[in-house]
């Protein structure tokens, strides 16, 4: 291994910066034994389960109204398991995360405080914590058709080797993409049964969404990372970040018109999707690349982007 990833951090190499969130609800409302776990999940953090969601409901969306022969009920039904399984498998996958980086983990001072590298929680005991919710996950994706069920035990392949992207290549976020808007394709699958191009176009659309959104979380952490190895496509960029940013939005963008119009949604969806364009690229022009603390605000802003997207995919099929 690069002894960059074992050895220690220089003195005053971090600057204080932490999305270790104190107190809060979970502090006031979860029992204390189970407070370390309900972190080692991220539900003090729920921006990570609106974006692994939103791309669930942006595909059950895009499907052709009444193709499942669902009432709006089933539909309702059908968008709670993706909300409730999404809460699991995100809380899955940061388990499986921290399981791998908790030596790095411990040496990054915005994730030193993680349940696994403050010696809250031992590799054991994730390992048993992530066993019972990939039986939860398995328990919520037998409730889906059988197409569904197995897009979303292929998901897997994704998720297990993703901690290790960071250490092989400098897009990790590429695969985060092609992790995280796997819903794309299942929420389809769920309406339809089966896939077709438009939930295709939408799942390169959330890829490079992904791209654009993790790219601006990476600069949070661009300098311990050049201590210690880590790769990203913020240090890779470096300067070139913000333009990146702006043309993944902008392709984003180009792909969900080209899916929605596929998928045959009535033509005023465009005009949300306008919509959504303009914010992302306001949000762009504001962000600064060397403020960690502004890059996790302009991530955790980007659930409003897809929740734009999302009210324009369900208006054009309405009007379709």
């Amino acid at each position: 291994m690069d002894q960059r990833l074992t050895s220690p951090l220089p003195a005053g190499s971090h600057k204080g910066h932490t999305d270790i969130v104190d107190g809060g609800w979970i502090g006031r409302l979860v029992p204390r034994a189970a407070d370390p776990y309900a972190k080692l999940m991220r539900l003090d953090r729920p921006i990570g389960t609106w974006l692994l969601l939103i791309p669930c409901w942006w595909g059950q969306a895009l499907a052709e109204r009444g193709a499942s022969g669902s009432s709006w009920l089933q539909e309702l039904w059908l968008a709670f398991l993706f909300a409730v399984g999404s809460v699991i498998m995100r809380g899955a996958g940061c388990v499986v995360n921290d399981i791998t980086d908790h030596k790095l983990d411990a040496r990054v001072e915005r994730t030193r405080g993680r349940p696994i590298p403050s010696g809250q929680v031992s590799l054991f005991q994730a390992a048993v914590f992530l066993g019972l919710l990939l039986l939860l996950g398995l328990a919520v994706l037998l409730q889906f058709n059988r197409t569904t069920i197995w897009l979303g035990v292929a998901s897997l392949l994704l998720v297990f080797p993703y901690p290790w992207m960071k250490r092989i290549t400098w897009w990790p976020q590429a695969f985060l993409g092609l992790t995280f808007n796997w819903g794309a394709l299942v929420g389809w699958t769920a309406v339809t049964g089966s896939l077709a191009l438009p939930p295709v176009l939408l799942y390169a659309a959330g890829v490079l969404w992904t791209l654009a959104y993790d790219t601006v979380y990476a600069h949070q952490d661009k300098n311990d990372d050049a201590l210690v190895g880590i790769k990203s496509s913020a240090r890779r960029l470096g300067e070139a970040s913000k333009p990146f940013v702006v043309a993944m939005h902008l392709g984003t963008v180009v792909l969900l018109a080209i899916a929605g119009l596929a998928a045959g949604l009535a033509p005023v969806f465009l005009i949300p999707l306008a919509a959504a364009l303009g914010y992302a690229l306001w949000q762009d022009a504001i962000w600064h690349p060397d403020d960690p603390a502004d890059c996790l605000r302009k991530f955790r802003n980007s659930r409003w982007f897809g929740f734009i997207v999302l009210g324009g995919l369900i208006l054009g099929q309405w009007l379709a």
